[in-house]
């Protein structure tokens, strides 16, 4: 292709029209800029330092002067309601709902925001009625999840477990697991009021929307062994293998309690070291080693945790086969090892504890609702030590 002279007419073309493209730009951003007040200004700069008492001021300024700068009303009312200051939160929110001239997507959002206010505020009807009036908008999965958090406050499990089933169908999600859990809940507060068919009605309900709801058939074991039937309780609790071997441990006790009740603690015994074998333990591997110290002696159980430290090395262990040691020996001859048993007991103090998988709160008992987080089935049932293990 030949070079032309007329193509260098082409460049200064493009640059003028460069030029002319960005003095646009510059003059629109200066139209806009003069617009806004300066407190706008005074503010963006104040929270860019982290002067959030200032930056609050300096928009309120931009509100008093103009307004109809409604997303500055939103910022402020949520900058409010995160700072504590609901009181403020509200008022500004209200008088965004109060407003003629909004439009549906706007109205929708404060209302949104008000509901969160007075959720924030303790005030939980007032809350309740505007986040159920979202339900058919835009905003009607966040308003349902907020909902759920509300009914879970005041523990009502029936509205809760409704809720669960429309965010089923507003988010494509299963709830399965929470249902569950607050069915949990309705059939705790019968057990307490000794209604036990309304309990056991509530429970089968929780297994038919989560089969694998570990919590549900250790329960229902206990309802049978309240009414005296122990083999059945066994078997039930026995389910608990199928659902989820790792919460074995937190029914060992009962097992074995069960069996003994029946004359037959050597069986419990046989299939508690079965589980063991299986499933690493430091829980179950304390109940075997009681049964085991009670039944065969010092010498059986001190065996029993020298095999189980082997297989599975633990500091919490070795504080268990220390113990065990003790037991052995004579009076005279166990002041070393008490003084051993000492120090990894002290070492270990802070390794037997359950840690919430959602937010790594620690816990001496075992939780299924996190007092921390609030979230559900969130604690494995294994020591801090052992948690990493597989079983």
């Amino acid at each position: 292709m030949e070079f032309q002279l007329w193509m260098l007419l082409i460049f200064p073309l493009f640059f003028g029209m460069g030029w002319l493209a960005a003095r646009i730009d510059i003059k629109e951003l200066l139209l806009e800029s003069n617009v806004l007040p300066n407190s706008y200004f005074q503010g963006l700069n104040f929270l860019l330092n982290e002067q959030q008492d200032k930056a609050i001021e300096a928009f309120i300024e931009v509100v008093k002067v103009d307004p109809q700068t409604v997303e500055l009303h939103f910022a402020l009312g949520s900058l409010f309601r995160r700072r504590g200051e609901v009181d403020r939160a509200l008022r500004m929110h209200h008088n965004l709902v109060d407003r003629a001239d909004l439009d549906d997507d706007k109205r929708q959002q404060a209302v949104f925001e008000l509901a969160q206010d007075y959720l924030k505020a303790g005030i939980l009807d007032r809350a309740e009625s505007l986040f159920s009036e979202l339900e058919s908008t835009a905003y009607a999965k966040q308003s349902l999840e907020f909902l759920l958090e509300l009914f879970q406050k005041e523990h009502d499990w029936l509205k809760a477990i409704a809720v669960t089933s429309r965010l089923a169908a507003v988010s494509g999600q299963s709830y399965s697991k929470e249902a569950a859990f607050f069915y949990c809940e309705l059939a705790s507060e019968e057990i307490a009021q000794d209604n036990l068919p309304a309990a056991r009605k509530y429970l089968h309900q929780a297994l038919h929307d989560d089969p694998n709801a570990v919590r549900v058939t250790i329960m229902l074991g206990d309802l049978l062994l309240s009414e005296g039937k122990h083999e059945e309780a066994i078997n039930t609790w026995k389910n608990i293998e199928a659902q989820d071997a790792q919460y074995l441990p937190l029914v060992a006790e009962r097992l074995l309690d069960a069996y003994r009740s029946q004359n037959r603690e050597a069986e419990g015994m046989a299939l508690l070291r079965e589980y063991l074998r299986n499933y690493h333990s430091l829980d179950l591997m304390n109940v075997v080693f009681g049964g085991v110290l009670k039944n065969e002696g010092p010498a059986a159980a001190y065996h029993l945790v020298r095999e189980e430290l082997e297989r599975n090395p633990t500091l919490l262990g070795l504080n268990k086969l220390l113990e065990a040691r003790l037991l052995e020996l004579p009076t005279d001859r166990r002041a070393d090892i008490e003084l051993v048993k000492d120090l990894v007991h002290k070492r270990t103090r802070n390794l037997a504890t359950y840690h919430c998988a959602h937010c790594g709160f620690k816990a001496r008992q075992f939780y299924w609702h996190c007092p921390a987080c609030q979230a559900w089935g969130s604690y494995p049932p294994r020591r801090g030590e052992e948690a990493g293990m597989s079983l």
